[in-house]
């Protein structure tokens, strides 16, 4: 009865874990360091009072063993920025950053914010990969 009991209790875990997982969406080429990146886009959604893409961006080093990232907030190698993007208007607010010293923390004035013309590549490719059927996410 106890080896049923475990076997049921590590298939519930092993099923559960996928359900949590991240999808990580490259949106730069790896720079000359190796460093790419990406932002989750399971994490991605349509906030529902602004209609702007909010997206968990982090850096990851390609080729790496073990990667270094993307990983999120909290986590031992997690370095990134989380924004909200205004796809008609090609702008962007920061909502906040983390790494391993620096925990995420977002104001909640954030939606009353300025936002900034999306300016370079970076900004470019992050607007052109998040927005790209940004209308089939989930609003929140």
């Amino acid at each position: 009865m106890r080896r049923a009991s475990a076997i049921a209790a590590l298939s519930v875990l092993a099923l559960a874990l996928p359900a949590a997982a991240e999808t990580w969406t490259a949106y730069t080429a790896p720079n000359e360091k190796g460093l790419q990146w990406s932002f989750d886009s399971d994490y991605s959604y349509r906030d529902a009072a602004t209609g702007r893409v909010v997206v968990l961006t982090a850096i990851g080093k390609v080729g790496a063993s073990p990667r270094m990232g993307p990983s999120g907030p909290g986590a031992a190698d997690g370095v990134g920025f989380i924004y909200a993007l205004d796809c008609k208007s090609n702008n962007l607010l920061s909502l906040g950053g983390y790494s391993p010293k620096s925990p995420l923390k977002i104001g909640g004035d954030w939606r009353s914010a300025a936002p900034k013309k999306a300016d370079g590549a970076d900004d470019a490719a992050l607007m052109r990969q998040a927005c790209t059927n940004s209308a089939a996410l989930p609003t929140k």
